[in-house]
C-alpha cells in the first residue's frame, strides 16, 4: 500500500511522520483492496487537523478526520475512525453473503 503524506501550512515532526508510515498500512487487514492512502496534516491557529483518504479498488474512497491540540491525538482519532469505517464495511459485506453451498447441502440431508 502506497502512503502519501502532505503537510499544509505546518511542519510534521519526524516521530509523527514515522508513526503515520507505520500505522496506515496496518489498515489493510480490514480490506485487502486498499491501494493507497493520502494523509493530510493541517495547522490552523492552535488547532491541528489530520485527514485520511484511503483508496479502495472498486469502491468509493474512505475519508476520516481527526482534530486535536497536537498532531499525535489527531492522528490517533483519524486512524480509529478509519478502522471503524473499514471494519463496518467488512462486516456488512460478510453479513450479506448467502450461505455456502456445503452448508445448504448438509442441511437437506
Amino acid at each position: 500500500m502506497r502512503v502519501q503524506i502532505v503537510a499544509r501550512r505546518c511542519q510534521i515532526p519526524p516521530a509523527i511522520r514515522s508513526r503515520t508510515e507505520e500505522q496506515v498500512p496496518k489498515l489493510a487487514r480490514f480490506d485487502q483492496r486498499l491501494s493507497s492512502g493520502e494523509i493530510v496534516f493541517e495547522e490552523e491557529r492552535h488547532l491541528k487537523r489530520v485527514e485520511g483518504v484511503l483508496s479502495v479498488d472498486g469502491e468509493e474512497p474512505v475519508v476520516a478526520r481527526g482534530e486535536g491540540d497536537e498532531f499525535r491525538p489527531a492522528l490517533d482519532k483519524m486512524l480509529e475512525r478509519l478502522s471503524r469505517i473499514l471494519r463496518r464495511r467488512r462486516d456488512q459485506t460478510l453479513e450479506h453473503q448467502g450461505p455456502k453451498l456445503s452448508e445448504v447441502v448438509s442441511e437437506e440431508e
